[in-house]
């Protein structure tokens, strides 16, 4: 009776080695599938969706026009979306699933620093790169002992050169020697921006007149605005993202402050021009790309095109992330071995409509990106010039 059942559980356990050990390297590719699959995470719900359904869309239309060109080597693309909802938490989530029950081979996404920063672990664990789109603290790629992580690269500038560049275009190019600093003391981005921004500054010979904090999720900031008023700032730092932006401007201007407003690249969007409105006329941005550079129109009537409406920056971002990953997937020349992919990463270099795309493998950062300075003029971003900082 026991060597039938021990026959019995063996003939069990072949069945089940058989049917689950079969899958890919890392993530657990399915060798067998005709498709690659493509996760792709971001905000579709909250304050951020406006960016999340342009960057889902926009590389939906990417895949899309890659398959009617044969796809990647030889195989049709599939594309996995999850929701964040703007949560860091929701984010590990859709990570976990899509890596253990979808079987991604890469993961493009997502915008924000607080959910990039989240997901490292779990990429680890699974072995799958995740390329961050405009999420640019400089702990995503890198820990707090300087080590690279080994699955988190983004195709964006990082906070230390985004406020550093914004400093010294303040002090540099407009003559700015006295600044105000509002920020947003719960976003990872605002805080980092700041940091770098104060440092420069003063670095430069300028002085932080004023500088005050709120959460996310506020609507009055009049009695820090009131504070920053009284200290006579000629610019005042406004690093976070659109919605706040259009809030804390207009009730800057109600106020009587007539200081240049300056901020990143969480400002762009048509959402920011109709709630703000004139309150930002005049006001400078540090952002990734001119949105009127002739080399990007192809991709802009695409999109409108597809939709019907404007390309967000997200857009452009994940454009320029998806042909890295197409470039690592064919340098490795496997639609499987997450693993093998994600080293081939740091061994491409793409042209992209953001600028060459070179990955460092000590930091996994863009190397050599310069920042486009913009100006807002009659509710029109302008482009400036180039503006980088050693």
């Amino acid at each position: 009776m026991r060597r039938k059942l021990a026959v019995f559980v063996s003939i069990i356990l072949v069945l089940i080695l058989t049917f689950t050990g079969c899958g890919g390297s890392g993530g657990g590719a399915d060798s067998g599938s005709d498709t690659i699959k493509i996760g792709w995470i971001g905000s579709l719900t909250g304050d951020q969706a406006v960016w999340g359904k342009c960057e889902s869309q926009t590389l939906q239309m990417l895949i899309d026009q890659k398959n009617e060109e044969g796809g990647i080597l030889g195989k049709q693309i599939e594309l996995i979306p999850y929701d964040t909802r703007g949560d860091a938490n929701e984010a590990v989530n859709a990570v976990k699933r899509l890596v253990s029950q979808d079987k991604v081979v890469a993961i493009l996404g997502p915008n924000a620093s607080g959910q990039a920063l989240a997901i490292s672990a779990a990429l680890e664990s699974a072995k799958v790169a995740d390329i961050a789109t405009v999420a640019t603290n400089p702990k995503v790629t890198v820990d707090d002992e300087g080590n690279v992580k080994p699955y988190n690269y983004r195709i964006c500038f990082i906070d230390p050169y985004q406020g550093a560049v914004c400093a010294g275009y303040a002090a540099d190019k407009l003559g700015y020697t006295k600044a105000a600093i509002l920020y947003d003391v719960a976003s990872d981005y605002s805080q980092g921006f700041s940091q770098f921004f104060e440092e420069t500054f003063e670095a430069k010979g300028g002085t932080i007149v004023a500088k005050e904090g709120f959460k996310t999720g506020d609507v009055d900031f009049r009695p820090q605005l009131s504070k920053i008023k009284a200290a006579e700032p000629e610019v005042i730092l406004m690093p976070y993202y659109y919605k706040e932006v259009a809030l804390s401007a207009n009730q800057a201007r109600e106020l009587g402050i007539e200081a240049t407003l300056m901020g990143g690249d969480g400002w762009p969007s048509d959402q920011l021009m109709e709630m703000a409105g004139d309150a930002i006329e005049g006001s400078y941005l540090v952002n990734h790309l001119d949105f009127n550079d002739p080399e990007v129109k192809p991709l802009q009537d695409a999109y409108d095109e597809k939709y019907g409406s404007v390309l967000e920056l997200n857009g452009y971002m994940v454009n320029d992330a998806f042909l890295l990953l197409t470039a690592a997937i064919e340098k490795a020349n496997t639609t499987t071995d997450s693993d093998a992919i994600s080293k081939a990463l740091c061994e491409v270099e793409v042209k992209g409509v953001t600028g060459n795309i070179k990955i460092s493998p000590e930091t996994h950062n863009p190397d050599g990106k310069e920042a486009a300075i913009v100006k807002i003029e009659n509710k029109n971003y302008v482009f400036q010039e180039k503006y980088g900082v050693n």
